[in-house]
């Protein structure tokens, strides 16, 4: 799955607009939505509330997780914890890359609110590298490591499995060689034996 597929299902979460305008129901293939009334609330995929927002159609009201007390409470944890923490949404870098990209001035203070989850990813990242500096260290063939996100898992695909590979390649090697060398030892040794006995 490449990060297209994942912003694709990311795309698809629900979220709260208010509309503008009013409308009849659509019939969408992933759905019925509607009917709009201008100025009350209702939950729609993001792509659409996004399509929305681009038209000036609606605004769309950013989640409860978005809250920068919300945030920095997580940014914290996430700093003092040797592991993972759950997050509030599976796709929180493609919500928020949407809603705060089309829809910045929907919510107060997202060029601050931007900046706490760039924050949360890079120290999310920095312990996935580390993480996988330390399985590649230990010559491990598996790891567990919980709470990571589809987009979080995504970019470390590219390098993990050919780490892997190459890992998997120098231990076949090391083993090839090795009955080789014990062979060559015991040639070595023969010799001495046989003195000794003399």
């Amino acid at each position: 799955m490449d990060p297209y597929e994942i912003e694709f299902i990311g795309e698809n979460r629900i979220v709260n607009i208010i509309p503008n305008f009013s409308h009849d129901k659509i019939f969408l293939i992933c759905g019925e939505f509607g009917p709009f009334r201008a100025g009350l609330p209702m939950n729609v995929p993001l792509w659409l509330g996004v399509m929305l927002k681009q038209k000036q159609k609606c605004r769309i009201v950013a989640p409860d997780w978005m809250d920068i007390e919300v945030l920095e409470n997580i940014k914290e944890e996430e700093k003092k914890s040797r592991f993972f923490t759950k997050m509030p949404n599976e796709h929180y870098m493609v919500e928020a890359k949407l809603i705060l990209g089309t829809a910045a001035e929907d919510k107060p203070r997202a060029s601050e609110i931007k900046t706490i989850i760039k924050d949360i990813w890079d120290i999310r990242m920095s312990k996935l590298r580390t993480s996988m500096d330390a399985l590649m260290k230990t010559g491990g063939s598996y790891g567990r490591l919980d709470h990571l996100t589809m987009m979080e898992i995504n970019s470390v695909k590219p390098l993990l499995p050919q780490a892997m590979d190459e890992l998997h390649r120098i231990k076949m090697n090391a083993r090839k060689t090795m009955p080789v060398q014990s062979s060559l030892n015991s040639a070595v040794s023969q010799p001495g034996s046989s003195q000794s006995i003399l």
